[in-house]
């Protein structure tokens, strides 16, 4: 079992950054989902991730930077529209992807000469980046495609003894992962959705954001994580409905994933993901809720939409791939 560790400790974040330039792996908390970690720019530490997760190694990770002045670590130019966005959004939930410098291994990139980066909004993360001296790789830190971890505890769950260490932070504050954007066509695109609306990047670039709908291919590198029609997955099977659930239409063993407002009648389980209305609350309890539901033994999950503004965008995409192929 991986060693567990308090965030708030220096002494633990030593032990870390320790682990870290040795080439191990270390799980550690931002305020999007638990991250796992290794050394950027060693190629063998990276290979673990892909190992420890069972993940494709054409699907890019994300380099995570302790302040916008690393930026000249790892990439090889930063356009105006890039330099704006992180003065504004880092630290935070944004990835900008960038041309990047070779020194990042072509693994971390899937072979692509761009590289997502960002700089998380959690004191631990970067104190663990600035401590580990290097910048550091980290995808979701659990199972490829399943359930994004927002505690420790889930981290511990489903990866066990495949990470070195676990860095201990209490719950995510924001709950889903960062959105990524690329300029690389000139024009801003959103590549996933996520806690950095389109609407906030509108503003602040004074034009409009694009998204792309591209999703991935077994023969071509990803341009970014999370773009797999199915990902975010239960064990259990996920229904995304049309609108509100009015009950469990005579079906036995059904759970809900309800937005807010008072659950429908005859669910074996339900849970409310914004029970103030507010789409910040749902996103921060999306993924913790779809774990509860998926240890309840059902045979089925049905979840309620919500609007597609703001982070809506963001929980809409995760509930999709979610339920994508299910049967």
């Amino acid at each position: 079992m991986s060693v567990l560790l308090p965030a708030d400790d220096p002494g633990a974040i030593a032990e870390a950054a320790r682990i870290l330039r040795q080439g191990g792996l270390v799980a550690f908390p931002t305020e999007t989902v638990y991250g796992l970690g290794a050394n950027a720019q060693d190629a063998t530490a990276v290979a673990n991730i892909f190992a420890a997760k069972a993940r494709p190694t054409f699907d890019p990770l994300i380099v995570h930077l302790a302040d916008r002045s690393w930026l000249d670590r790892v990439v090889r130019s930063t356009p105006e529209a890039a330099s704006i966005l992180a003065a504004r959004f880092w630290p935070g939930p944004l990835t900008l992807v960038l041309p990047k410098l070779p020194v990042v291994p072509d693994l971390v990139t899937a072979g692509l000469d761009t590289v997502g980066v960002r700089v998380p909004d959690h004191p631990a993360a970067r104190a663990l980046i600035e401590a580990a001296g290097t910048p550091i790789a980290a995808p979701s830190a659990n199972l490829f495609g399943h359930v994004s971890p927002t505690t420790a505890a889930h981290v511990v769950e489903q990866l066990g003894d495949r990470v070195d260490a676990v860095l201990d932070g209490g719950p995510c504050r924001v709950g889903v992962e960062s959105t990524i954007l690329s300029l690389a066509s000139g024009h801003p695109v959103v590549l996933r959705p996520g806690g950095v609306t389109r609407e906030a990047l509108a503003e602040v670039l004074g034009e409009a954001v694009g998204l792309a709908r591209d999703q991935a291919r077994d023969d071509k590198p990803l341009l970014a994580p999370g773009l797999f029609e199915r990902h975010y997955a239960t064990r259990t099977p996920l229904r995304l409905l049309s609108g509100r659930a009015t009950d469990a239409g005579g079906l036995c063993r059904v759970g809900l994933l309800a937005y807010a407002g008072a659950p429908a009648a005859g669910f074996a389980a339900v849970e409310v993901l914004a029970p103030d209305g507010k789409p910040a609350t749902a996103a921060a309890n999306l993924f913790a809720a779809l774990r509860r539901l998926d240890d309840c033994g059902l045979d089925l999950l049905l979840a309620e939409p919500c609007s597609e503004d703001g982070l809506g965008l963001a929980i809409m995409d995760r509930l999709r791939r979610c339920a994508a192929g299910a049967v």
